[in-house]
Order: structure tokens, then sequence, then C-alpha cells
């Protein structure tokens, strides 16, 4: 199979609906040091129109490096999960799971031994088979599904959570296309791709995670329920089949990048300090669109250690550690990963104590004359505090 043939039925050629153009990895970090160039590669994003399958056309072979830490959200919405399958009777009792993880976390498998599961023995098919994000970073899908599919006991149930192609139309995330996620389901596409497997995909459950994620429950018999009719009715009414909706995506590309650099450029001109907060993927191809560096965003602060002293690949923006939002008193934290929000907040209180304030990326607020309090000097906002 080549880089340009469908990654699950193998038809050739899917066609192009996004194109993000030469990009670096999203998830090396070089060391703020070294001076690049970094390395690029095309970054496009395809679609089958034989099975429908969103999917990224060409893959470098690099592996992924995962430096992140995992966000406190995604920890409650894996317990959230856990919880709600095992209250509608889709959790076995007992019995052996097999968990496919992703390389960034999110892993359920602390929370299924504490419910009496047990891990299954190589070569054993299992009770549980779980999919928490993983599927998305295999080139072969066919391949990566069958694997699962293929090690299910007879009565056993899958679980596939998954972002939400979905999601990334109805908010615009272009920025969700990187190296390394070679899928982007819809539920249709998927539920399809189950279905040629002998796998029927029968509960949906959604979370507001990523701007919306969906975890399907799947067994060899039965039938869809009536959350997975509704979803699969409400995502084709949205255009998660048609590729002239998907080719919509283009379109962000050029007035997110314009946005947010426009708005830096008037902070900068206006005497504003600002900073980011959350050195994620989705980031680097934000701000490489966008021609950002070091002059508008002097550095990005993000809680993993190992991204301490490293930068941004592309636009060389450093990465810090969240202490030095301390000693910048910024005027505005700018958040890349808009649910990390609550958990930075609850972090480093002091910036709001010392007159900061936290903005998501996703919502720009005007920049409105300051206003004297005190001694101290504020920026009022007609959007107010975000979050």
């Amino acid at each position: 199979m080549t880089g340009f043939d469908c990654r699950w039925c193998g038809a050739p050629a899917p066609r192009p609906v996004l194109d993000l153009g030469e990009q670096p990895p999203c998830d090396r970090f070089p060391p703020v040091v070294d001076g690049g160039p970094d390395p690029c590669w095309p970054l496009r994003m395809g679609w089958c129109r034989e099975c429908g399958l969103a999917q990224l056309l060409e893959d470098p072979g690099i592996p992924e490096q995962a430096r992140g830490v995992e966000p406190a959200v995604l920890v409650q919405q894996a317990e959230e999960a856990v919880s709600l399958v095992a209250a509608e009777g889709w959790l076995p009792d007992r019995g052996g799971f097999l968990e496919f993880g992703s390389p960034h976390g999110g892993s359920w498998s602390l929370l299924l031994t504490h419910r009496g599961l047990t891990p299954t023995a190589p070569g054993s098919a299992s009770d549980l088979v779980l999919d928490c994000f993983g599927m998305m970073h295999h080139p072969d899908q066919a391949a990566a599904l069958r694997r699962r599919v293929g090690v299910l006991a007879e009565d056993g149930v899958l679980l596939v959570q998954f972002h939400s192609l979905a999601a990334i139309l109805r908010a615009d995330q272009w920025n969700a296309l990187r190296h390394g996620h070679f899928a982007y389901y819809s539920t249709p596409a998927l539920v399809s791709m189950l279905g040629e497997l002998g796998v029927v995909a029968r509960r949906a459950w959604r979370f507001d995670l990523y701007g919306g994620t969906v975890l399907l429950a799947c067994t060899r018999r039965g039938t869809p329920d009536d959350s997975v009719r509704a979803l699969l009715a409400e995502e084709a009414a949205l255009g998660v089949g048609d590729p002239e909706r998907l080719r919509a995506l283009q379109e962000g590309v050029t007035r997110d990048a314009g946005s947010l650099r426009s708005w830096l450029a008037e902070g900068r001109a206006l005497g504003r300090r600002v900073v980011g907060y959350g050195a994620g993927s989705r980031a680097v191809p934000l701000l490489c669109a966008a021609g950002i560096g070091p002059d508008l965003l002097p550095f990005v602060a993000d809680a993993s250690a190992s991204k301490d002293g490293r930068r941004f690949p592309g636009s060389r923006v450093p990465i810090v550690s969240p202490s030095r939002l301390r000693s910048r008193r910024p005027d505005v934290v700018l958040v890349f990963l808009p649910e990390l929000l609550p958990e930075a907040r609850a972090a480093l209180p002091w910036v709001e104590e010392s007159g900061g304030r936290w903005v998501g990326v996703d919502r720009l607020p005007p920049w409105l004359p300051r206003q004297r309090e005190g001694t101290r000097v504020a920026e009022v906002t007609r959007a107010g505090r975000n979050g």
C-alpha cells in the first residue's frame, strides 16, 4: 500500500481535501539552542470516495515522540466513560481486557483493574478490547482494525473512542491534521469499517473532550440502538461524507492564521505582554501558518518538564516552565489547547491575581484601552475573562 492509496480499503488516490503545505513534525520539539532549519514534509488530508475514510495522505515515516503530560481533563473523561459503560452493562463483571492505547496517554488500565478485570494473557481472546485514541496512529488502518477485532472473544465487547471528524468540521479544527495521525473517523465511516469485519456498533456516547469525541460499544452480534442511529444521521447531515464540505476546512487556515497574527501584532503595538500556554501538537501548524515567531510570542509555557528548554519546530518559539509566567507578569496568557483552561487557571492562580487573564486561542477578544485599578494597570475587554 502506497501513501496515496486508501489506508482502509486500498482504493487509489483519495481526494485531497485539506492542504497545510510543508510542515515540521508536530511532536518534535528541538532544543532551543538548535537553530534549525527544521525538516518539513507535506501535510495533507485526503478523503476516500469508496469507503469515506478521511486520512493522512503522506507519511514521512518518523516515529512519534510523545513529550506531553496527560491533561487532567483526559483523566476525568476516562473516569466518566468507564462509569457510564459499566452502569449500562457494557463492561464485563470479570474476565480479561486488552487495551490498545495512544502514545499521548488516556489509559483506562487502572480503572478497569479496579473493577475486577485483568489484563489478557498473550495469545488469548479478550472479553473486553479497548482502543482509546490509539488506532489513528497506524498507517495501515486495515491491519490495525483487524488486529483489534481478531483478539475479541466471541461474546466480547470492543470499545473504540475517537476524536470525531464531525467535531473537526463543526469547530473548523483544521489544525487537528498532523503527521502521525493517519485517520480522522466519522461515525458512518468507522461503523462501516467495523461492519466489514463482522462487528456491530451497538451503543454510542459523546463527550466534550477535544471539541467532540465519540465512544462506541461494539459486539459481534446485535443491532445499533437509537444513540448510534441518531449519531449516524446527524453526522451525515453535517456533511462528513461530502468532500466539498471537508474542503471548507481550507478556508479556516488563512482566516485563523491571519486573525491570530493580527491580534498578536496589535497587542504588541499596544504594549501588551502576551505569552502562550500549552505546547501541544495542534499549535505547531497554527504558528507556522501564521508566521509567528518569538517577536510576537516570546514563549509558550507547558507543564511537561521534558519540553522545558525546547522550542516549537518551524516557528522557533521557546517553550518554558510555567514558573516563568510569574516573573513575566503577562497581561494575557494565550491558551493553545482550550480544554486546558480550567486546569491551568487552577494550577496558576497568580496569573489572574497579578492582573493577567487567560484567553483561549479560539476566542480572541478585542483589545480595548487599559483602565486603572488602584496602582495596578488592568485591561478590560467585552469578552471578560475567558474560561
